[in-house]
């Protein structure tokens, strides 16, 4: 009787051939968990924020990868190219948001999302737009661009199919995948190795949470070394609403080592940007001096404080 109460149990007759997804480890079940279903929701909640440990470690044991490709990916941007993100499903969705918050929170249009399907599969999945590639979703990739191909299996056609594009045009290809010796073939490789999900391949989980820190740190990572942070202060940040004033206003006060009105008065006769005000206050040089200094700097505000301190 047992063998009848075992509905999830695949039974290969002999000589059958597995499917090629049914090996990944992202895609097993967790041993221990037949009865996850019929436990406490409390208990389920505790599982899956444990769970999540292993994401970190996964990130944890990565960080030479992602350390080699933030200065890959560095060394583009610094010659004029773009970072693109390239993925589909929550991949997809984890690009295009880290790309959307690059620009105001580094004031840069250099990163870019690109999810298969298009925008209408941000928020409704769209019937086989992973299973195949559309080079024209790339039509403008360059040799001087970055292209981060991010699957979880390791093997989604779309993915593949842009790094394949992306190496074929010269550009720095990246891959993020979650299983080892995945298909994807890259200049750089990013294993992170986070194993079976809780729910047996909803690798929005893990994996994803995984994914999420990966592109944080590489994009942000990246920036830094760009100059587009003082210290631990985002001087690039875009004023777009109240909040985001009142923080650019604590980076100039802060990072300057002024008071309150001094630095808000700064920041307005910046136009906004943070940057060029703490310039203009670390330097004793108005804002138009300072945005000056800044260009010649290409944007990094310490050669920009040296130059005006050789300069005086």
């Amino acid at each position: 009787m047992g063998d009848i109460h075992e509905p999830h149990v695949i039974r290969l007759r002999a000589g059958a051939v597995p499917h090629p997804l049914d090996g990944l480890g992202t895609e097993a079940a967790r041993p221990g968990l037949r009865d996850l279903d019929t436990r406490p929701i409390g208990e389920v909640v505790a599982l899956l924020i444990h769970a999540e440990g292993a994401a970190h470690a996964a990130v944890e044991a990565a960080v030479p990868q992602i350390a080699a490709a933030a200065e890959a990916v560095t060394a583009r941007l610094q010659n004029g190219g773009r970072l693109i993100y390239a993925g589909s499903g929550t991949p997809g969705r984890l690009g295009v948001l880290d790309a959307a918050e690059c620009g105001p929170t580094f004031g840069t249009e250099l990163v870019r999302g690109v999810i298969a399907g298009g925008s209408t599969a941000l928020t409704h999945p769209i019937e086989g737009a992973e299973d195949r590639f559309n080079p024209a979703d790339f039509a403008d990739l360059t040799a001087a661009d970055a292209l981060v191909g991010i699957t979880a299996s390791g093997r989604t056609p779309y993915v593949l199919g842009a790094l394949d594009y992306a190496r074929s045009v010269g550009a720095l290809t990246v891959a993020v995948v979650n299983n080892p010796g995945s298909e994807a073939a890259a200049d750089l490789m990013i294993e992170l190795l986070t194993g079976p999900e809780v729910l047996a391949g909803s690798t929005r989980l893990t994996a994803g949470t995984a994914q999420k820190v990966v592109l944080n740190a590489l994009s942000t990572s990246v920036m830094i070394a760009l100059g587009k942070a003082f210290g631990p202060w985002m001087v690039d940040v875009r004023v777009t609403n109240e909040k985001v004033r009142r923080r650019a206003v604590r980076i100039v006060r802060d990072a300057a080592g002024v008071d309150e009105g001094v630095a808000a008065a700064a920041l307005d006769a910046a136009g906004g940007h943070a940057k060029t005000a703490i310039v203009a206050l670390l330097a004793n040089v108005d804002a138009t001096e300072a945005a000056i200094q800044l260009h010649r700097a290409s944007g990094r505000l310490r050669d920009a404080l040296r130059n005006l301190s050789g300069a005086g």
